[in-house]
């Protein structure tokens, strides 16, 4: 069994008890199902005990023959009153009966090529046949239903049916024989589970041994047992996750010490003074929030998330002149280099009366613009750096470097964004999203980070509208397009990715430009940017649109992020089903910035009904708050996120929607646990070694368990 899977119970792949048997031991299992059982990451009597069905088959519907419904999976509980078996002129045998319920329906089951059930089919005998009923004329008829004893002292009401556990298959496996094998294993082996749970916090919280459990998600008595069984390794799997979380936040501000940096009322109104606006009660709030973390001496470790617009580069800006105002430096790392270079202009911009200095440091640079970048920063010339990815891999210690924020933070790994924290003394951490996250995601994904949220737009923000736009409309929507260019505005198109090569890609993107061209949109200048052009090529085709010598900026989604072009107010989105809602709410957010309205038509073909429903989602709504939560339900926080990319491997029983609850009860038991230093006492060992053999590398957990 795999080391990490949910709730093993502390299961010791190493010790030399039975629960490590290998499959080809087990009994029941022949030499030639060893090597499909291998290919269903079955090799140990653990490894079947702990891979849960994927569903179950609930033959408790027990109803009387005239209640059947075509289709719809029941049981029935009758008399046989008639049994034939015939071979037909091919040699097939067909067994049948007739069945009566105790209401004097009568109904026909029937098996193909199963001689054996004869013998299972006794006249005047009561038995529960469990299927999918159809009519065969005027009479119900199950085929191959299955067949289920009823005790002597059952009545027809009390009858009770079966849940029957659904595993995964591979080709030449099948369903009853992985029943009968997980039956014959929880028999032979459970008790030799050992509970990874101590006995006290099972009864505080309410919770099933392992061992009950375990015999219940497998073959549940009844839908009750089933949720309890369930929830027991759900709250486990997750105790995990949160623990793993809740120690790497503590070690995090435990291990290294922070330099304290003060924001005084004098500081305080030199940088608002810097800004043309007042700030928004929301970004007073994050910045209060902010501010209170920085004052400290162990290392803010802070998620700020906003929609779009909201204002959030105003409080990271804030929290920046903050360090500088201390004498230290900060930095800033955004995930492309058009958004780092348009950031630097920003600061150059808003600081420009400020006696703060700055720094530039991307991928792209010259050898001798990053090594005089490098003396800069070195010497202590440099207040504020801003950069791509290349910080990562720049020959640099900051030894000065207080604070770090990283804007668009689902585009970084767990690891890339600790990487700056190895040199010298811990800075303070910022990262930023403008993609809402689902609360229960934030739990898991950003778990180990506070939470500062920023919702609503600052005032004077234009409203942006989205329409539908199918195939019969799309040549009045290129009318209203040149229409708004024609007015002043310009716009952009936005162009799929394609999956198939990044040479198809660009040549899709390309073909789209020629046409519009020399058709839609033939009277004005277009340019285009894609994300294999030189970052020198993107630049100026961004400077270029900035500056309104573009009209239109043909486009796959690279431009999702952080683009600023305030005369930007139309855009068109080409086959918007192969966005997701967040990466379409991300690309809405490009137009409507200055003092005019936004306009954003997407064009579809006939879709699917769930394709349909998100995009009819998008247009409904510009909150991007409820727009997330939506994408998740649709899409999964992997699609969401990538989390892949932020080293947590997948959840394997639990569901941040469904188990969003338990997931929120469990994370405040955590960070308990873990503040208390309870979790260190010797009853929570046998959880600690799991979070270690599931997190610990993924994590860079220092001393568990």
């Amino acid at each position: 069994m795999a080391e990490n899977e949910p709730g093993n119970g502390g299961v010791d792949q190493d010790a030399s008890h039975g629960l490590a048997t290998p499959i080809h031991l087990l009994g029941g299992v022949s030499s030639s199902q060893v090597p499909l059982l291998q290919k269903l990451q079955l090799r140990t009597a653990a490894d079947v005990l702990f891979r849960f069905p994927r569903t179950y088959q609930d033959l408790t519907d027990i109803r009387a023959i005239g209640e059947l419904e075509a289709g719809v999976t029941a049981s029935v509980c009758g008399t046989v009153a008639e049994v034939e078996q015939k071979r037909t002129s091919t040699g097939k045998t067909i067994t049948g009966a007739v069945i009566h319920d105790s209401h004097g329906a009568s109904m026909r089951v029937m098996w193909f090529n199963q001689p054996f059930i004869r013998s299972r089919l006794q006249r005047g005998k009561r038995l529960m046949f469990s299927g999918k009923p159809k009519l065969a004329g005027l009479r119900w008829e199950f085929v191959h239903p299955r067949i289920q004893p009823i005790e002597e002292s059952e009545s027809g009401d009390q009858v009770a049916g079966e849940i029957l556990p659904v595993y995964p298959l591979t080709e030449g496996v099948k369903q009853n024989e992985l029943r009968y094998l997980a039956k014959q294993t929880l028999a032979d082996y459970v008790r030799q589970v050992e509970e990874v749970l101590p006995e006290e916090f099972v009864e505080r919280h309410k919770l099933w041994s392992i061992h009950q459990s375990l015999m219940q998600i497998h073959f549940p008595s009844d839908q009750e047992s089933l949720e309890h069984a369930r929830r027991r390794f759900v709250f486990q799997e997750l105790l995990v996750l949160q623990l793993a979380l809740a120690i790497r936040r503590n070690q995090t501000q435990s291990a290294k010490k922070a330099e304290p940096l003060e924001t005084t009322a004098q500081i305080d109104a030199r940088i608002r003074r810097l800004f043309p606006f007042e700030f928004t009660d929301e970004q007073n709030k994050s910045i209060g929030e902010v501010v209170a973390d920085i004052a400290m001496d162990v290392p803010m470790n802070r998620l700020l998330q906003g929609d779009v617009g909201s204002g959030k580069t105003v409080v990271a800006i804030y929290a920046m002149l903050v360090a500088a105002a201390n004498g230290y430096q900060a930095a800033i790392m955004a995930p492309t280099e058009v958004l780092a270079r348009q950031h630097f202009e920003t600061l150059g911009k808003a600081l420009s009366q400020a006696r703060v200095r700055l720094a530039l440091w991307t991928g792209s640079q010259t050898t001798a613009e990053r090594r005089q970048a490098l003396e800069d920063i070195q010497n202590g010339n440099v207040d504020l750096i801003v950069g791509t990815q290349a910080l990562l891999h720049a020959d640099c210690e900051f030894p000065n470097l207080r604070l770090v924020v990283v804007d668009e933070q689902h585009k970084f790994g767990v690891q890339q964004r600790a990487r700056l924290r190895e040199s010298g003394v811990a800075p303070h951490y910022l990262v930023m999203t403008a993609t809402p996250i689902p609360r229960t995601v934030a739990m898991t994904a950003f778990g180990d980070l506070d939470t500062s949220s920023i919702e609503g737009n600052p005032p004077g923000r234009q409203e942006i509208n989205s329409y539908l736009v199918p195939t019969a409309k799309q040549a009045d929507w290129w009318g209203f397009f040149r229409k708004q260019l024609r007015s002043g505005r310009q716009g952009y198109v936005i162009v799929p990715r394609l999956e198939e090569s990044e040479s198809q890609e660009i040549a899709s993107l390309v073909e789209m430009f020629e046409s519009l061209c020399n058709d839609e949109l033939e009277a004005f200048r277009l340019d285009l940017i894609h994300g294999r052009m030189s970052a020198e090529m993107k630049q100026t085709a961004m400077q270029s649109f900035h500056e309104g010598r573009t009209q239109v900026l043909v486009a796959t989604s690279v431009i999702e992020v952080g683009i600023d072009v305030p005369n930007a107010g139309v855009m068109t989105i080409m086959n918007g089903e192969r966005f997701g809602l967040a990466q379409l709410h991300q690309m809405r957010g490009r137009v409507g910035r200055g003092i005019h309205a936004g306009y954003v038509g997407v064009f579809h073909g006939e879709l699917a009904e769930e394709k349909m429903k998100r995009l009819e989602a998008f247009v409904s709504t510009s909150n991007g708050f409820k727009l997330a939560e939506l994408d998740f339900e649709l899409r999964g926080p992997g699609d969401l996120l990538g989390t892949k990319q932020h080293g947590l491997p997948p959840l394997r029983i639990a569901d941040l929607i469904r188990d969003s609850e338990v997931l929120m009860e469990v994370r405040a038991i955590a960070r308990q646990l873990v503040d208390s230093y309870e979790f260190r006492q010797p009853e929570f060992a046998k959880l600690l070694n799991q979070v270690a053999r599931r997190y610990k590398k993924r994590l860079e957990l220092g001393d568990v368990g």
